[in-house]
């Protein structure tokens, strides 16, 4: 290890002074700073974060074949029949014709197998039709041998109409296992049409149709106050036709036809505008929702005028369905899924990286969102999303009342940017600055969107990217009067196949963890006050720190990043308190810069706790090498 953790040690000579203005705050903290970003790139909705364990369940991941189906044995075939549909969402259906009266036996391999966990219930369903009666058929979880049974169910007739059949799988004492997948069997010599085939084990609050319980209690460990969705490039999608359609991921999954993700696969959008909002309630999080502005990654856009209206007015019932009455067309559609008091919503984003519209249209189509948005809904504030990091293409024509800037930065480059004060200078009469994508990776040569980063390094940050990411915290954390939102990005990645890297949250079909890079950024959501306080360090001091304090608690909370190997002894004055309590809380990762975490070494880099004595108002403190550190000081 870099550095261990160390007890204060008041009155010992130190290699550098932190001075902390602790007789009254330099300003007040956004009680939002802290909040997450999502979007569909490294299935982190479809394979992760949404519960379901059936791959390609609607049978449209591909328009030739089933993919993630198989058969096994030679009883049978299978193959996609769009003459006898669902309905004109599920325009496709699965039809398994059995030639013998033997048994035959129809795989899915879910997300890189069915997630078993011992005593489980599993909330098994399927829609289902014959030519004239068939049955039963038996449902079950087994390996990938077919020979091993985990769970299974019947169901007893299937008949000559589209109808849902629904049941209950529960494991016994079984280890957790993701060598699995599910088995449909069935024989009589028939043909079966199959659709809609889900499996979900038990959800974040047994919600049905829901999210994993794991990643969520992640999340929720976080404190988030702020949920940023659907995305990044899932919003606006690869063309027109593919942006995300919030209108069309409402209702019954069998009105959700799903749509292609601009990371290379398909959107079941199991997870939809409703999803997420109950996701943002269940977190204890605010919504802070992209609307599609009118750019696509192809590059084409709509530019402002008559032609753009439709979209503005996409976004304007997008809104009312988030926050409108009961008795509006798409509030009343809010409360017949089940939530008829509005959700809370107080900042709208236009758009989604409309620097890269080299067009110039943005000016105008921001302008257009933004008259029609205000003219309704004149208490929400208007994210552009152009920030002075590209300020080449900043809204002009109006003013936005926020900015979201993105920054992938090697952690070199933001120990840079924090060096010089980076959001120190920017007027503080501006506008409000949302980072709301940002992540440090270990090597400015290597970038996340070149094909090497992810040959090179692990999908998770280690210690080194996670002292960038807290170096980087400390400077937004400072200025969180100004910067009063910021989410790192990208959210979380499926190991088994992914498109970006570094990410927060790695995770298989059953097993998860936080990388130390979350462990960082937990350190700093939770640790946080409603003060801002002003704090300086020697010149040559190779720290950073920010510090803030809970008003009404007392408690001064000091971060501190060490980058270098090193251990760094600093010295802490905290001017303007006469008394503190003798005992002080303190949090430390420390570890060497390539240590990180793993699937299966998921706690080789996390925080330690302890508490140290022997403070004053003036105690010194050795912060260990390549470490994260916060200090709780109470006043008295």
């Amino acid at each position: 290890m870099a550095g261990a953790v160390a007890a204060g040690i008041s009155g010992a000579s130190a290699d550098s002074t932190l001075k902390i203005n602790a007789g009254e705050a330099k300003a007040k903290s956004s009680p939002i700073h802290y909040g997450l970003m999502t979007e569909e790139i490294n299935y982190c909705y479809d394979g992760g974060l949404y519960a379901e364990t059936v791959r390609n369940r609607a049978f449209k991941d591909d328009a030739e074949t089933p993919v993630h189906w198989s058969l096994l044995d030679e009883n049978s075939t299978i193959g996609l029949d769009r003459e006898t549909p669902l309905n004109d969402k599920i325009d496709v259906s699965l039809k398994w014709e059995i030639r013998s009266k033997r048994s035959s036996r129809l795989a899915n391999e879910g997300w890189w197998g069915i997630p078993v966990h011992p005593n489980t219930r599993y909330r098994a369903s399927f829609y289902a039709k014959a030519d004239g009666t068939a049955g039963p058929v038996r449902v079950a979880i087994m390996d990938k041998e077919g020979r091993k049974t985990y769970a299974e169910g019947t169901v007893e007739s299937i008949g000559s109409e589209w109808a849902k059949y629904e049941l209950v799988l529960e494991t016994g004492n079984v280890k957790d296992t993701d060598e699995t997948q599910l088995v449909l069997e069935a024989g009589e010599k028939r043909t079966i049409w199959l659709s809609l085939v889900s499996v979900f084990p038990p959800t974040w609050n047994d919600r049905p149709n829901g999210l994993r319980k794991d990643l969520m209690q992640l999340l929720v460990d976080l404190k988030p106050k702020f949920l940023r969705f659907p995305g990044g490039n899932y919003l606006e999608g690869n063309t027109l036709e593919e942006r995300f359609k919030w209108w069309e991921t409402l209702g019954d999954l069998t009105e959700r036809p799903g749509h292609p993700c601009p990371w290379g696969y398909r959107s079941c959008d199991g997870m939809g505008l409703h999803e997420f909002l109950l996701w943002t309630e269940d977190m204890g999080a605010e919504p802070v929702v992209g609307l599609y502005a009118g750019y696509n990654l192809n590059k084409s856009y709509i530019p402002a005028g008559p032609e753009l209206d439709k979209y503005v007015q996409e976004a304007l019932d997008e809104i009312e369905y988030i926050m409108g009455p009961v008795d509006s067309k798409w509030g009343a559609k809010r409360a017949a899924a089940g939530h008829p008091e509005p959700f809370p919503l107080r900042y709208v984003e236009i758009g989604n990286e409309d620097w890269f519209d080299v067009s110039g249209s943005y000016d105008g189509r921001f302008a257009q969102f933004y008259d029609a948005i205000k003219a309704k809904y004149p208490q929400l504030k208007c994210i552009s999303s152009v920030g002075n990091e590209q300020s080449k293409w900043l809204v002009k024509s109006r003013n936005p009342d926020v900015l979201d800037e993105h920054y992938y930065r090697s952690t070199d480059e933001f120990i840079e940017m924090a060096g010089k004060g980076y959001y120190g200078s920017y007027d503080r009469n501006g506008p409000e600055i949302f980072v709301g994508e940002w992540a440090a990776h270990e090597d400015k040569n290597i970038r996340p969107w070149d094909k090497d980063s992810m040959t090179t390094f692990p999908a998770t940050p280690g210690m080194l990217a996670a002292i960038g990411d807290a170096v980087f915290m400390t400077e937004m954390e400072k200025n969180s009067d100004i910067v009063t939102m910021q989410a790192y990005a990208p959210l979380f990645v499926n190991l088994n196949e992914y498109q970006w890297r570094p990410d927060l949250i790695g995770y298989d079909a059953i097993r998860s963890y936080g990388s130390p890079s979350y462990h960082a950024l937990k350190m700093f959501s939770t640790n946080y006050g409603d003060e801002i306080l002003e704090a300086s360090l020697d010149a040559d001091s190779a720290l950073h720190c920010s510090v803030t304090r809970d008003s009404e608690k007392g408690v001064i909370y000091i971060k501190l990043v060490n980058p270098e190997e090193r251990q760094e002894k600093v010295s802490i004055q905290l001017d303007g308190l006469e008394k503190v309590a003798s005992n002080a809380l303190v949090e430390v990762m420390s570890a060497d810069p390539e240590d990180t975490n793993s699937i299966d070494k998921p706690e080789k880099v996390v925080p330690v706790s302890r508490k140290i004595s022997g403070i004053h108002p003036t105690f010194s403190y050795p912060v260990p090498g390549t470490s994260v550190v916060v200090i709780k000081v109470k006043a008295m």
